[in-house]
């Protein structure tokens, strides 16, 4: 009766400690596997999908025309001797924003057959208004502001010949004028009529300049 109690104890010590060592193994095998599995994530071999490829010769791409901001020359006034050089020496390409676009269709319409610097004193007198609160704050809002000027009908400006040298020329004014470029005789002047004329405004205004066929007031 004692041999037989003393082998069931047996045996069920021996259960145990297989029991207890299984446990320890699928611990560290457990532990094992995770580490396999953070350096499998971390470390990850390159591929044929990740390995960089290098051409041997250099790609050209083709650069988009450049715009108003980028054809615009900021160092023009360095060098011009006179206002027709500053506007020869800016270039004809590059689109216009369309506030510059209304600022050179007001030079366009209202003075294209005056002498350069008569345009730029109508485009200096729409690049004041602008900046004064007594007026419309962009050039758009100045030129097709109601009744002031004649050449706008329907609240649009006619059709522009977009090829002769007169837009040619009232493009880079406009420039000139937006950008500060040359000094004009209009200086603060706000408003402007044909020397043919008389309007009854005219007599409350300081007059500033005559040019060509037109009078600046301030």
């Amino acid at each position: 009766m004692v041999r037989k109690t003393t082998g069931f104890t047996a045996g069920i010590a021996a259960l145990a400690l297989t029991i207890f060592a299984g446990a320890e193994g699928s611990g560290a095998n457990a532990q094992v596997a995770a580490q396999t599995a953070t350096q499998n994530t971390t470390e990850a071999p390159l591929t044929e999908e990740v390995v960089p490829v290098f051409v041997e010769k250099a790609v050209v791409q083709e650069l988009p025309e450049p715009v108003e901001a980028q054809a615009e020359i900021l160092d023009s006034e360095s060098q011009a001797g006179s206002l027709r050089e500053l506007v020869t020496s800016l270039p004809a390409a590059g689109e216009l924003s369309e506030e510059l676009h209304c600022l050179a269709g007001a030079v366009y319409f209202e003075s294209r057959g005056e002498p350069l610097d008569g345009q730029l004193a109508v485009a200096q007198v729409i690049v004041n208004r602008a900046e004064d609160r007594r007026f419309p704050s962009s050039y758009c809002g100045v030129v097709f502001q109601r009744s002031q000027f004649s050449f706008v009908k329907g609240g649009s400006m006619p059709r522009i010949r977009t090829g002769s040298g007169a837009w040619k020329r009232a493009k880079a004014i406009a420039r000139i004028a937006h950008r500060g470029l040359w000094d004009s005789r209009a200086s603060d002047a706000l408003y402007f009529h044909a020397n043919y004329v008389r309007p009854k405004w005219s007599r409350r205004k300081v007059a500033l300049a005559t040019i060509d066929t037109h009078v600046f007031y301030r």
